[in-house]
């Protein structure tokens, strides 16, 4: 290769794309594509040079769940940092919103694009170099989140860090960042409800999979769960011979802070956060607490940051413009996320001008559209009865715009978010879109049908926005369903300097 900028990283690692069908049967199988899934990832790990034992060097935390384990990790490595401020903290975390290097962070902060692209092609040689395979299934290079976990893993262990916060990707079990032997501790945040109804399993079966983190001699933690998924953790924590199985729930304390993420039901992320690291730094820097939640503790759930859930941002450009961005994608939070929106602490706030509303909205084509628009207006009508307010659940957005998760108006996506990820014939003929629109209209069926937008991509979308605006009323907006979604839109309107 002639180069090897950040951009060409970006370029060899999209070429490592699964396509909308192979992921649609990896969401399936809950991670699991075959019982080969571990194995192969074992032997990508040995052809780059460690042994499995060798990641246990990053002292590790996981923690996976289908609710709330990325905003768990993100309170995690506050946490961390704030207690012990002498230490690297490493934190992996999935999926990215902007640049694929926000996945690696090292003490808050993703590594550079010089550090990416050198790592990376580290990786990229070792592979090239070392095509020894056990497995005749074991293409010569891993797919692309199986080749950021290496990448990751690589990272974190040339530059030395203290501690890691690893979140799961897809399930638990067969997923690629479990291969670690032994972590620090183990964690398992909201088995949701709603998964089940969308993968087409029982509770018991996403519970099995999350359990396969937990790991021999290691502390399993979990927070308040149903009755058939908690019986499953404690089955698993004792068929894996962990070390105990502690079920977490939310100290008086916690009601006293205001947490850096908003939306109540970040509490029990904050809980599951507390005790995880608690676990952590009794074993790694043998710190004892009496104190329910330490000042550090505090400090750190105070300052936490996890972009693109529950956030809201002033425009840059236009301070009577408001985005709320929330990657929301199943009924539990995109309930979560309206009763975080519709408060008057957010979008209720009294105003002396005019205030119009928009929605940017967009979906994974498997999930059920209806539903999800449904529960977005079933709840916006709760919530305002809640607030006192008189405004109808119907009239709450003036404009609604479903669009799909390309960047720009010509088609083409920024490196970073560019997506195998959606079918070919969907994306042309706009068919999720379409299908939204639909529902939106049978369900609002007196809304203006000229304020019902479908378009092709996160640039028109925001094109729409920007003709809203207007110097004499607020404009705020709504964008979720996807995190790819808020990814583009940040992208599109400049909000990387206010959002991320």
């Amino acid at each position: 290769m002639s180069t090897r900028s950040y951009s060409d990283a970006v370029n060899n690692l999209n070429s490592l794309q699964s396509n909308a069908a192979t992921l649609e049967a990896l969401r399936a199988s809950g991670g699991r594509m075959s019982e080969f899934a571990i194995p192969e990832m074992l032997e990508y790990l040995e052809r780059i040079g460690y042994t499995p034992e060798d990641l246990n060097r990053m002292n590790v935390i996981h923690i996976t769940g289908t609710k709330g384990k990325g905003s768990t990790s993100a309170f995690t490595d506050s946490i961390l940092r704030h207690t012990k401020p002498d230490w690297k903290v490493g934190l992996y975390t999935s999926p990215h919103l902007v640049a694929v290097r926000e996945r690696i962070r090292v003490n808050g902060v993703p590594i550079s694009e010089e550090q990416f692209a050198q790592f990376f092609y580290e990786v990229w040689d070792r592979l090239d170099k070392n095509t020894t395979r056990k497995y005749p299934s074991t293409s010569l290079k891993p797919a692309y989140f199986r080749f950021v976990t290496l990448v990751a893993f690589h990272a974190f262990l040339s530059l030395k860090v203290d501690a890691t916060i690893l979140e799961v990707g897809v399930g638990g079990a067969y997923d690629s960042t479990n291969i670690v032997p032994k972590p620090v501790v183990t964690g398992v945040t909201s088995l949701g409800l709603d998964h089940v109804a969308v993968l087409g399993r029982t509770l018991s079966e996403i519970a099995w999979q999350k359990g396969g983190i937990y790991k021999k001699g290691v502390p399993a933690l979990t927070v308040q769960q149903p009755e058939e998924g908690m019986t499953m953790l404690r089955g698993r924590a004792e068929e894996l011979k962990a070390s105990s199985f502690e079920v977490v729930s939310p100290s008086p304390e916690l009601e006293k802070i205001k947490l850096g993420l908003a939306g109540r039901h970040q509490i029990q992320n904050a809980a599951l956060a507390i005790a995880l690291s608690r676990k952590f730094l009794e074993a790694r820097a043998s710190m004892t607490f009496e104190d329910p939640l330490p000042e550090s503790f505090a400090k750190g759930l105070e300052r936490a940051r996890w972009p693109g859930r529950c956030q809201s941002v002033t425009d840059p450009k236009n301070e009577n413009t408001t985005w709320f961005l929330d990657g929301a994608h199943t009924v539990e939070s995109l309930s979560a996320c309206i009763e975080w929106l519709v408060s008057p602490e957010v979008a209720l706030q009294p105003t002396d001008v005019p205030r119009k509303r928009a929605l940017i909205f967009n979906c994974t084509g498997g999930r059920t559209g209806s539903s999800l628009l449904g529960t977005l207006l079933t709840r916006i009508g709760d919530q305002l009865k809640a607030s006192g307010s008189d405004e109808e659940s119907t009239r709450f957005f003036d404009h609604v715009i479903f669009c799909t998760n390309v960047t720009y108006a010509d088609g083409g996506f920024k490196s970073d978010l560019t997506t195998h990820a959606i079918p070919e014939n969907d994306l042309a003929h706009l068919k999720t879109q379409k299908e939204l629109a639909s529902a939106w209209a049978e369900l609002v069926p007196d809304f203006p049908s000229s304020n019902i937008h479908v378009l092709p991509s996160v640039e028109d979308a925001v094109k729409v926005v920007r003709e809203l605006e207007s110097p004499e009323s607020k404009t705020q907006v709504l964008v979720t369903g996807s995190l790819h979604l808020v990814g583009g839109v940040i992208e599109v309107a400049g909000l990387s300097e206010v959002a991320l």
